[in-house]
């Protein structure tokens, strides 16, 4: 197998030259050309969708343009999959929490993937608990400096610091991404908390499909050809969300009824279409997905779906290079994407220094997505104006715009936890 610096060097030079410079970012409002957006209740036939007992019928369609025209199609859940306990600490983080780590893989044969999924339960539970599962970035070790977690041993990228060495972690990586994940806060909220690294399920570069799941099942393995509408690595990440579902599903401290699906960034991206796919989740919370996430593609403001693809050619599918700098042929836009999430709870947040993610085009999405909601009764965001800066507003939908640049706060944690209080307690 080639080694992960030949894959990247060969990715970059074919991804530099599929794609046509893209037209710049713009930054201002006044230059925002006016869009229209599909109606997410127009089904393919005409006819309009007015009631609860019609939207399955047009979920389906928003979800297969999806399918083909973005993200790709995933494949179905194993029919076998392994689930290994692997460790098993239940005076984690002085007292406070249960650690466990599973080990888990998806099918059976020599070839299954396998993913390590971290989860802290709260100590003093009386039954089980909701939890908010997201992945990570950097491998589970990341997340906190408890020196208990395993040290991931897969591929990494290379960062400022200098902790990571020939694309693996060491331990001076622990901890690296504590500052996104407010472990203690979830946990003395009463909420489990569950974690997988991305690069377990592929790693995050134009040729990590080798390394990961999409070459693992595919029968031609790393010499697959990917079809136009096949799965990229967003679908790909999602799906490893829902096989770690599949894990917490047989947890018995956790409820798996009662999980909340979280993302930052990409990975915000990836929370969305993982929980438009897999209506298990139970709450879908974005934290500044952007482009190809919440922020509405045919808003001509920061990242585009030209920059997205030159920059990151291996997160959609291979039909959404049509789209480059050609939104208004797109037949979906984002905020159909958010109302795949009705009726359940959705949280969609931005930060006023993040202009590359599109802080009003999130909102507007969110608020496009408002109908859908409707249909089942549900106030939705509820709100025509977008908010002040750290004055969250919604209801069933929830959208705030904080002070600061693109992150994860403490900010943001609170108002997650407030609205999981509301909606899974």
């Amino acid at each position: 197998m080639k080694s992960p610096a030949l894959l990247i060097l060969a990715a970059l030079f074919m991804s530099l030259g599929a794609h046509a410079e893209p037209a710049p970012a713009n930054h201002d409002e006044s230059k925002v050309p006016a869009y229209t957006l599909p109606d997410p209740l127009r089904a393919s036939d005409g006819s309009i969708i007015t009631n609860a007992a019609g939207w399955p019928k047009r979920r389906a369609e928003i979800l297969e343009l999806f399918r083909t025209h973005v993200y790709g199609r995933s494949p179905a859940a194993p029919v076998q999959m392994k689930f290994e306990l692997t460790s098993h600490a239940t005076n984690a983080l002085d007292g406070l929490a249960t650690r466990k780590e599973y080990n888990v893989r998806p099918g059976t044969g020599s070839n299954a993937p396998s993913l390590n999924v971290l989860l802290y339960v709260p100590n003093g539970a009386t039954k089980r608990v909701p939890a908010i599962l997201g992945m990570n970035f950097s491998g589970n070790h990341a997340i906190h400096a408890d020196p208990g977690i395993a040290l991931s041993d897969r591929w990494v990228r290379e960062s400022k610091g200098g902790c990571v060495t020939n694309n693996r972690a060491t331990d001076a990586c622990r901890g690296k991404e504590a500052g996104q994940w407010a472990v203690e806060k979830i946990l003395r909220r009463g909420y489990a908390v569950a974690t997988v690294y991305c690069g377990d399920i592929e790693p995050d570069f134009p040729g990590g499909w080798q390394l990961g799941v999409r070459a693992a099942l595919h029968p031609a393995g790393t010499n697959a050809n990917f079809k136009p509408d096949d799965w990229a690595a967003i679908s790909a990440w999602a799906w490893g969300l829902s096989r770690v579902l599949d894990c917490l599903e047989r947890d018995a401290d956790v409820d798996g009824k009662r999980v909340a699906v979280f993302g930052h960034s990409r990975l915000g991206k990836t929370a969305v279409w993982a929980g438009a796919q897999d209506e298990r989740f139970a709450m879908v919370l974005s934290n500044e997905s952007g482009e190809g996430g919440a922020a509405l593609a045919r808003r001509f403001y920061g990242e585009t779906t030209a920059i997205i693809q030159q920059k990151f050619p291996h997160w959609f599918c291979g039909n959404f290079r049509k789209y480059a700098d050609n939104e208004s042929a797109l037949p979906v836009d984002q905020h159909e994407l958010l109302a795949l999430v009705a009726p359940r709870p959705l949280y969609v947040a931005s930060a006023a220094e993040d202009r590359w993610s599109d802080p009003r085009g999130e909102f507007l999405s969110a608020r496009a997505a408002d109908p859908v909601y409707a249909l089942f009764g549900k106030a939705g965001l509820g709100v025509s104006e977008m908010p002040g800066t750290n004055q969250p507003a919604g209801d069933v939908i929830r959208y705030h715009i904080r002070s600061g640049r693109h992150d994860v706060t403490e900010f943001d944690w609170d108002q997650y936890l407030d609205f999981a209080d509301r909606h899974l307690k």
